[in-house]
């Protein structure tokens, strides 16, 4: 054995004892606020479909009508991988998961839409179709036909359809609680919102309506929709949506970027409105910062450009998405918004890409960093833990299978849970 080294202190305990005691508060308060991502799944897309247009069939008539576009326009892997420029190694692989995917589960998150795509009906007319949401949606959770989330967008919070907007949601809410209770998969949206007041209120609301049923305080979560330009900015120069996720009381789940609204609020003239717009960019890297830490995820808005027309129109409009998908994708926006069944071939086809494309590296850099092996990539624990959060997201998409990630990490499921969980101050811990 070597000469063991004499260790020397000067500070007495009683001075770290101090300093703990002081940021004892600080701790607190960063544990509130910042608890980290939830672990749970996060859908790759939010599908809106208006109220009025809502059926049992819904979820399989999009994934039927997502299928006969791509065998009229690709229907094969050479064919897709020619319009998307995607590589040969990719094509067969991704177009596979695709079709098997539309097949499977076409739509991964169904919101029934009340406010901008149903617009105003008598009330009567708006009572029973929130009604009826409620019934679809509790039948196709008993009968295994849901998808994994489901929900509505109800009217916003401003006075000119507040009424209206909190019938709708109690009809629908009480119509899931006739049907045996509210589902796992449940959420809720909450759109326009300008003040953090309005965000208060919907939580007094939904507060009101957890003991009226007897319900579990902070049952109903909510996503929160940011398609005005004071979600970002407030009129004192900080950032409202900072606000917005703490009048949640931990209520929030998701931010939503609307790409029409937002841009029209700007003045960004129609032709000019879309997702990679610098006004766009601006907006959702403030709800990006402002999201980080706190469990909220962030999601990219839509396009509005339809694949629809003749096969050359069809193969612009599918690059044009496929372009916007893997935009966000690269700059860890894993949600967006589809507005139409021939946009969702083309992301899956580029969530898939994504996952594949980097999972040989990301396996390999998280194998070498379980088993502390050489490398010519230093990885950090914070790395780690988007590595595996990286794998974990191919894995909840269908990207991956778990046979493969276990064939080239050796690591389990569990194994990359325990990775991507630790939250800041545990990142040391994790590494030992």
């Amino acid at each position: 054995m070597g000469q063991q080294e004499k260790v020397s202190t000067s500070l007495a305990g009683a001075v770290s004892e101090e300093i703990s005691a002081s940021l004892a508060p600080v701790d607190a308060e960063l544990e509130r606020r910042y608890p980290g991502d939830p672990g749970t799944r996060q859908p790759v897309h939010t599908v809106y479909v208006p109220g009025d247009a809502f059926t049992a069939g819904t979820l399989r008539t999009w994934g039927d009508q997502a299928l006969a576009l791509l065998d009229a326009h690709a229907p094969d892997a050479a064919s897709l991988a020619a319009v998307l420029g995607l590589a040969d190694d990719l094509a067969e692989p991704v177009y596979s998961c695709v079709r098997a995917k539309l097949e499977r589960e076409p739509i991964e998150d169904l919101r029934v839409d009340f406010e901008d795509g149903y617009g105003p009906r008598p009330d009567a007319e708006e009572d029973a179709a929130a009604a009826r949401a409620a019934r679809l949606i509790a039948e196709a959770y008993r009968d295994g036909t849901a998808a994994p989330y489901m929900g509505i967008r109800m009217k916003c919070m401003e006075a000119a359809v507040r009424d209206r907007g909190i019938r709708t949601l109690d009809v629908f809410l009480t119509g899931l609680m006739e049907a045996g209770g509210l589902p796992d998969g449940l959420v809720l949206t909450l759109p326009k919102v300008t003040y953090a007041e309005q965000v208060s209120a919907f939580v007094r609301l939904l507060e009101a309506f957890e003991k009226v049923h007897g319900l579990d305080a902070g049952r109903l979560g909510f996503e929160i929709q940011i398609e005005t330009s004071q979600a970002i900015l407030a009129t004192d120069g900080t950032a409202t949506v900072a606000r917005m996720i703490q009048a949640a009381e931990g209520r929030a789940t998701g931010l939503h970027y609307g790409t029409f609204d937002y841009s029209a609020c700007l003045g960004v003239s129609a032709a000019h409105q879309a997702g990679d717009h610098p006004a766009a960019d601006h907006a959702k890297a403030v709800m990006q910062v402002a999201a980080a830490g706190t469990g909220v995820r962030v999601c990219d808005g839509s396009t509005n450009v339809l694949p629809v027309g003749p096969t050359e129109k069809v193969h612009d409009a599918w690059r044009l998405h496929y372009g916007l998908t893997r935009r966000a994708l690269s700059r860890a926006y894993y949600q967006g918004w589809d507005m139409h069944p021939g946009h969702i071939p083309t992301r899956y086809a580029a969530v898939f890409a994504f996952y594949r494309e980097g999972f040989e590296q990301a396996a390999a850099r998280l194998t070498r960093y379980a088993h502390r092996a050489g490398g010519d990539v230093m990885d950090e624990p914070a790395t780690a833990k988007a590595l595996s959060g990286y794998l974990l997201r191919g894995l909840d998409c269908g990207a991956l299978d778990i046979a493969e990630v276990a064939r080239l990490t050796g690591l389990t499921r569990a194994d990359l849970e325990s990775f991507a969980a630790p939250r800041r101050g545990d990142l040391t811990a994790s590494a030992q």
